[in-house]
């Protein structure tokens, strides 16, 4: 057990040259009482009227800077005295102090402060240099957080600026995927119009004007989908991953030979299903797939595989494209984010399906990763609970 010192061995550490007249006169006017850890002795901000001086134990003094962040200021021990700014200045508290440990304090309501104050004068010069010290503390603790708001301010400027240029760069990315299908198929419908076309190329113009109008419409849903994605998911069921993959590489395989790119699934699994919206998770595959293809090289291989651990079962896209910087990785999500051109070579869509594939994993509450080496491929990993 700790022995409490008295108020006359302890105040003269607090006050240095204090007569044991002075000293009488401080514990005359005071009153002692005791504390237990955790016990907020002062509250910043709040209108409070007592003077502290610790007999025994320890407390700490703590500040909120720059709105959110509380501050260690330093800590109390016997000795030490606080409170004096508020009634020197009739102003709030400018910190809070907490009992770190059971605290005793000698404390002096605002009259009997006024009062020992005016009596001693070694305790009068002692408060003036305390209170410019702290104020001096204050100044640069201000100026601190000043500068950081600065900061954040020009940080949150800037990250504007860069939304606001990346917003313009998706509209003109929309406008431009647009209007290069609605011009091609308006172009052989006027020929049509004209009978400007060949009876033996007329299978072949139906064609290219139903590819084109089915690029709009993609391009229309797309946008539509990322913008209602919230509202968009129906029942989660049991979702077969293996045959889901497999479907999308039905429906993308004639792209992939357009662009030379060996696309498949990896077989020999006996995968559990997956607990999600079948319409939704084809989406975010489609997605993957899409964007795997148009970065691949000609000769590549994109790759659907899968995994279980668990709880979880996972669908991995793994492609052997140009590959991904680690400052671009952390972009590639966003919306507006679009990589148009890597060296001579430019690519089309309005990259927004990495957004979209995104969306739709934290919809189910799962997770979807990226690990990738430039100039050596990616691979894009959705992680989902098993159904039950």
């Amino acid at each position: 057990m700790t022995t409490r010192r008295a108020p006359s061995h302890i105040i003269p550490h607090a006050f240095p040259g204090i007569t044991a007249g002075e000293v009488t006169d401080l514990i005359s006017n005071s009153q002692v009482h005791a504390y237990a850890p955790g016990t907020h002795l002062c509250l910043e901000n709040a209108n409070e009227d007592t003077f502290y001086i610790i007999l025994e134990g320890e407390a700490e003094v703590t500040k909120v800077i720059n709105q959110n962040e509380v501050r260690l200021l330093k800590t109390l021990r016997a000795g030490d005295f606080f409170g004096e700014m508020a009634l020197i200045h009739n102003a709030p508290r400018a910190a809070s102090v907490t009992a770190k440990s059971h605290l005793v304090a000698l404390e002096l309501n605002k009259e009997a402060f006024d009062r020992v104050l005016k009596n001693s004068s070694t305790m009068a010069m002692t408060m003036v240099r305390e209170i410019s010290s702290r104020l001096r503390t204050n100044d640069e603790m201000a100026v601190e957080d000043l500068r950081l708001r600065a900061s954040e301010l020009a940080q949150a400027y800037q990250q504007l600026a860069e939304q606001e240029l990346n917003r313009r760069e998706f509209l003109t990315n929309i406008a431009h995927e647009l209007r290069t299908p609605l011009m091609a198929a308006g172009g052989f419908l006027q020929m049509l119009q004209r009978g400007a076309i060949a009876e033996g190329q007329l299978e072949n113009t139906l064609n290219t004007v139903a590819r084109n109008i089915q690029q709009i419409t993609t391009l229309v849903n797309d946008i539509l989908f990322l913008q209602e994605m919230d509202l968009v998911l129906g029942d989660f069921e049991a979702v077969d991953l293996e045959t889901l993959a497999k479907g999308v590489v039905k429906k993308y395989q004639h792209k992939a030979k357009e662009q030379k790119v060996r696309l498949s699934v990896k077989k020999g699994w006996r995968l559990p299903k997956a607990f999600g919206d079948a319409d939704a998770l084809e989406r975010a595959l489609v997605c993957l797939v899409d964007n795997a293809i148009k970065f691949s090289p000609a000769g590549g291989n994109v790759e659907i595989g899968f995994s279980a651990d668990g709880d979880e079962v996972s669908l991995y896209v793994r492609d052997e494209g140009i590959g991904i910087s680690p400052q671009q990785q952390e972009k590639i999500f966003d919306r507006f984010h679009h990589l148009e051109q890597n060296g001579d070579h430019l690519f089309g869509g309005l990259g927004i399906g990495l957004s979209i594939a995104r969306q739709v994993v934290k919809q189910h509450e799962g997770e979807l990763l990226v690990r990738s080496v430039q100039g050596r491929g990616s691979t894009f990993t959705m992680t989902l609970q098993k159904a039950k």
